[in-house]
């Protein structure tokens, strides 16, 4: 950590109250800096979201594996550690999931949007921001940026934004579905047995199913000329056109899946409870863009989906982030205006929780310079700081959103197995987070599961901060 100029202290105002925006605003809250949360819901709304609470999600299983040795869950710890509202939030409105951390969408938004509504230091500002803000800023607008902020963040980026198409999957009502048809497990017996229902496909049903989800008329995209899918959520129809066997391999895997009776299934559908009153289920994998009655037609073919009730079908919209490596800095600066920052996934993180992690380290970046302090950048060896490795390091003629994952870490020298090259990347990343934060002179945090963080401002705060 270095000393910067002699500083003074200036709201923040953050524009997007969605996952990195409430993250952001919440770790500079607690460390003494008044934020401005700005949101344009209710009163503008997006073709994703509908309601005004923040931190919306629009899939239960949205923050992905809980394992500490995988990507997802290291990065979890990480910002545990660092006191993310996110993550506890999740864990109070966790549901069954298996080895996953999934939530129950409506307690989620709720915690969050009324731990932030009631923080002293944080005024809750609603209506669309058509202009960038002066002073510090942080742009967390997401995806679905409002038109007037994308020309106006347009103008200082001095390109067109790059694109990709973005798909939701599909939830039925519990009591429409066929249970003789169907049973519970998890996929090689992880969670308790009951966190997935699952519908087996025999061949000749499997190929029925296929060949109706190719021939099947999809919704088109209107505007655009090109459909450019992240790799990582591609639409069910998108997938099968790829082969016949492609679902097989993908979402409808049937391997750690038996049936009760011993049988084994050519292709399973893994459906995912959707809230805490287990009346709705999440069609795992199953985004589609296909038109509406057609997804209808065809997933009505799945076995116990015959008379299903569709709370919520499949639907397609367009995602817009920038090209990062030109135009953000390792503390997600824009380099034409250092005052402004950009978080969450129009900076080139794909998911909901990488989202939330560049929230996280926005915040601690901005805390400190508030203070009067600069941290070093979060080394490349952690999990959040391979994430910003991602976005300033990455070849920018080449540049797309990623999630999380171990390829994007600095590795680890000498010739192992995978297995154990990716636990050492685990341990490596662990010990990494603590040296950094010693030298920082952050303090690490071990919150009790089932609370949230707490608001106390010496916990944890730069060194130097007398606020």
């Amino acid at each position: 950590m270095t000393s910067s100029s002699a500083a003074t202290a200036q709201s923040v105002t953050i524009v997007g109250a969605g996952l990195a925006g409430s993250e952001c605003a919440w770790q500079l809250a607690r460390r003494g800096v008044e934020v401005t949360l700005c949101e344009m819901r209710p009163g503008q709304g997006t073709p994703a979201h509908h309601t005004g609470d923040f931190a919306e999600l629009v899939c239960s299983n949205s923050l992905r594996s809980d394992d500490p040795d995988h990507p997802a869950g290291l990065l979890k710890r990480e910002m545990e550690r660092l006191g993310s509202l996110i993550i506890a939030a999740a864990r109070l409105s966790a549901v069954p999931a298996g080895g996953a951390l999934a939530v129950d969408r409506d307690r989620f938004a709720a915690s969050v949007t009324e731990a932030l509504a009631s923080h002293p230091r944080i005024t809750i500002q609603r209506g669309e921001i058509t202009e960038i803000p002066t002073g510090p800023t942080v742009l967390a607008t997401g995806p679905l940026t409002s038109p007037a902020l994308s020309a106006a963040l347009q103008g200082v980026l001095g390109e067109e934004y790059l694109y990709f198409y973005d798909a939701i999957a599909p939830i039925v009502e519990a009591d429409s579905l066929d249970l003789t048809k169907m049973y519970w497990a998890s996929r090689y017996g992880k969670g308790e047995g009951d966190d997935y229902l699952n519908s087996a496909l025999d061949k000749e049903t499997y190929l029925a199913f296929y060949q109706a989800l190719v021939e099947a008329e999809i919704a088109p995209l209107h505007d655009f000329e090109r459909s450019l899918f992240f790799e990582g959520c591609l639409p069910l129809e998108e997938m099968a056109v790829r082969g016949v066997d492609t679902l097989r391999f993908g979402p409808m895997k049937p391997v750690g899946l038996e049936p009760p009776d011993g049988s084994r299934p050519w292709a399973v559908v893994q459906l995912r409870r959707e809230n805490l009153a287990h009346s709705q289920f999440n069609l795992v994998g199953f985004q589609s863009r296909l038109k509406w009655p057609e997804q209808r037609r065809v997933f009505s073919m799945i076995p116990g989906l015959e008379n299903a009730e569709f709370v919520r079908l499949g639907q397609i919209h367009r995602n817009t982030f920038i090209n990062s490596p030109t135009q953000l800095d390792e503390r997600y600066r824009l380099r034409a205006r250092p005052e402004v920052r950009l978080a969450g996934q129009i900076t080139g993180v794909e998911g909901y929780l990488e989202s939330a992690a560049t929230g996280l380290a926005i915040g601690l970046y901005l805390a400190a310079e508030q203070a009067g302090h600069q941290l070093d950048a979060l080394p490349a060896t952690t999990a959040l700081g391979a994430l910003a490795r991602h976005l300033t390091k990455s070849d920018p003629t080449r540049f797309q959103p990623a999630n999380i994952n171990f390829g994007l870490f600095t590795s680890v020298e000498g010739k192992m197995k995978r297995a154990d090259r990716r636990a050492r990347l685990a341990e490596r990343s662990r010990e990494e987070l603590t040296a950094w934060a010693g030298a920082q002179a952050l303090v690490l945090e071990t919150p009790p599961v089932g609370t949230l963080p707490s608001t106390d401002l010496q916990q944890p705060v730069p060194v130097g901060d007398e606020s």
